[in-house]
């Protein structure tokens, strides 16, 4: 079914490249135009100039309160509004309890979880204003368009929220409070009445460059195939698979969906 985002406008962050790029290239395929946001912001561009006219890039240092403010006003601009966010920026990091310094704790929680809690917060009225049509002051592509329409929060966590580890404690924490900040954004949204959902997605190992610490001075296809052998299917997964699953919860498909959670996991949470 094609044009499942068609009129939709997307903010996806990190999305230079992994998850993000995957999950951009997706909606953009599926008829949504993507503001691209990253850090890296070099990154942001190529990605955006490889989607075409249908995506643009912004530098975005998720921490930034200011920045999230920005990156906003620039989807308002470029596109009109914005309906869907995908909250997915994020490092990877390992150490016990014992080992993780204060510094690295609060470096993994400002990048992982604040960074959320800052695009939830900003992002619901920038949302909701677009679905309610609001859009005077906008300029270019789009504006104005969304009247009556549909948005969603996507929050990307992991299967590390839901399943520990010994040596994951400030990503484990991180990513189990991206899970249940999620819920509590969907019963404000909910309670609040506004055309908003709120879900998380929660994938395994997947083959991108957050796994680059983890294979790190080894073999990438062997280090990938050990990884792979903790997973039910028998391997990491693909970028594309969360791309997909994200799609449907964005989708209109999904609207009776929120507060919702989806393991996209090669079966290791059903051991």
């Amino acid at each position: 079914m094609a044009g499942r985002l068609a009129g939709k406008v997307a903010l996806v962050t990190g999305g230079a490249q992994g998850l993000g790029a995957a999950m951009a290239a997706r909606f953009v395929s599926e008829g949504a135009r993507v503001v691209v946001s990253d850090i890296n912001a070099d990154g942001a561009r190529r990605q955006a100039r490889r989607l075409g006219e249908a995506a643009a890039a912004r530098e975005h240092d998720v921490t930034d309160p200011d920045q999230w403010r920005d990156v906003l006003d620039y989807a308002r601009r470029s596109f009109g509004g914005i309906h869907i966010l995908v909250n997915n920026a994020g490092i990877g990091a390992g150490g016990t309890v014992e080992d993780t310094s204060l510094e690295e704790w609060r470096r993994v929680h400002a990048i992982d979880l604040d960074s959320v809690f800052l695009g939830c917060k900003y992002g619901v009225a920038a949302i909701a204003a677009t679905c309610r049509g609001d859009g005077a002051g906008a300029t270019g592509a789009g504006a104005g368009t969304g009247g009556g329409a549909r948005g969603s929060i996507l929050n990307i966590s992991s299967i590390a929220g839901v399943i520990a580890a010994a040596n994951l404690a400030a990503y484990n924490s991180a990513k189990a409070g991206v899970r249940h900040l999620t819920k509590s954004v969907a019963l404000h949204c909910a309670k609040e009445r506004y055309p908003i959902t709120c879900n998380s997605i929660h994938p395994v190992f997947v083959d991108t460059p957050i796994l680059d610490d983890i294979v790190d001075g080894t073999d990438r296809a062997a280090a990938l195939a050990k990884l792979g052998r903790q997973v039910p299917l028998g391997r990491v997964g693909q970028p594309d698979d969360v791309a997909w699953g994200a799609v449907y919860l964005v989708s209109d498909e999904a609207q009776f969906v929120t507060g919702a959670e989806l393991y996209i996991d090669g079966g290791i949470s059903a051991m």
